[in-house]
């Protein structure tokens, strides 16, 4: 199955701008929410939310959903943040996923909780999209770069 990659664009509270991954329509936030909730993980389940990009340098925001900027922690090219906690911050409660680039298509796999390094999110995903679609979908994040 091909998803389909879109952006959602939400204020908080401080004013900053946050880019919310979507799949398939769904609030990556949500899916990830719900995952951990069927798979025990009430420790807690959720507290995701967008990334800002004035609270944390990501470099082009299109060359990052595309795993072609530094690794967010380990060594691995294409690891990336893909949510953030609830508050804003990256390093408070994080999504980390790998960025596959094929041909044709775009995967994002191996997602991980580094706060909670027991749980096991292999059933998460992965998630497969048209490189094509992916890509117009990330070039649209280019006017939130950072200054």
């Amino acid at each position: 199955m091909t998803n389909v990659l879109s952006f959602k664009f939400e204020k908080t509270d401080e004013g900053a701008e946050a880019i919310l991954p979507c799949v398939d329509g769904v609030g990556l936030d949500q899916l990830v929410a719900e995952f951990e909730r069927t798979s025990g993980y009430n420790d807690p389940a959720g507290g995701y939310g967008g990334l800002i990009p004035s609270y944390y340098f990501f470099g082009p925001l299109p060359s990052y959903f595309l795993g072609q900027e530094e690794p967010v922690i380990g060594d691995d090219q294409g690891e990336i943040y893909v949510l953030s906690c609830k508050c804003g911050e990256v390093g408070c409660w994080p999504l980390v996923a790998h960025i596959r680039l094929c041909e044709d298509k775009v995967s994002w796999n191996q997602f991980s909780q580094p706060h909670r390094p027991s749980r096991n999110y292999e059933n998460f995903g992965p998630f497969e999209f048209k490189r094509t679609q992916y890509e117009y979908a990330v070039n649209s994040l280019a006017r939130y770069d950072n200054p």
